[in-house]
């Protein structure tokens, strides 16, 4: 006989710093739930426009995707504020098309089938949802590091040059587009120190929260 399916809010959205394991804990929780894990960000028309590539071959593959929302992320966090009322830079008009169909992809996502979001600013996306759970990864950076280390089988010096780019990023983009400051606990519904836990004990926690909001 197959277990009933549990009682679950429709959308998870884990925001993490580098290391904190949120691309083990993301799909763990999809799995446990039942959920859609959202991977493409962007379609690949889009992302090959977006890196300048016009092959078909182009930006195949996730990490050829992330590297265009890297890309995305550096021109939006870094511009200067207040750079006036004449027209952006075309890359950065660019740049702002792709922003946006990460933005409707998460909307349409989380209308349409629900899921697991990691990452892309989906919290902020997302918030105010009734049905949304809203989850943070983090601990020490020297634990972060370490995980880091062993998750992508990387050495110390990697890792920290990683870690200080990756948060750096993720950081200034989200206090530039939403004027917010990601670490803010107020965010989320639920903050874990995942370096303090085993992996798979977190994506556990997440699961119990999520089946608590969509029962309460």
């Amino acid at each position: 006989m197959t277990a009933p399916a549990l009682p679950v809010c429709r959308n998870v959205t884990i925001s993490a710093t580098y290391g904190a394991g949120s691309t083990i804990v993301g799909p763990d929780v999809a799995r446990r739930l039942n959920l859609p894990y959202l991977e493409r960000m962007v379609s690949p028309a889009v992302a090959r426009g977006a890196a300048g590539h016009t092959g078909d071959d182009a930006l195949t593959t996730e990490d050829r995707r992330d590297g265009v929302l890297r890309r995305l992320f550096e021109s939006l966090a870094l511009l200067p504020a207040g750079f006036g009322t004449t027209a952006p830079p075309r890359d950065l008009e660019r740049d702002e098309r792709v922003r946006a169909e990460v933005e409707n992809t998460i909307s349409r996502f989380a209308d349409t089938t629900g899921g697991v979001i990691v990452g892309r600013a989906a919290t902020l996306v997302l918030r105010g949802r009734a049905d949304t759970l809203h989850v943070r990864l983090d601990g020490p950076a020297e634990a972060r590091v370490a995980l880091a280390m062993q998750i992508e089988g990387i050495d110390e010096a990697e890792a920290h040059r990683r870690m200080h780019e990756v948060d750096r990023v993720r950081t200034l983009y989200v206090r530039r587009c939403y004027d917010v400051d990601i670490a803010d606990p107020s965010l989320y519904h639920l903050v874990i120190d995942s370096t303090a836990l085993p992996l798979a004990a977190c994506g556990a926690i997440v699961v119990q929260a999520a089946t608590a909001l969509g029962t309460h």
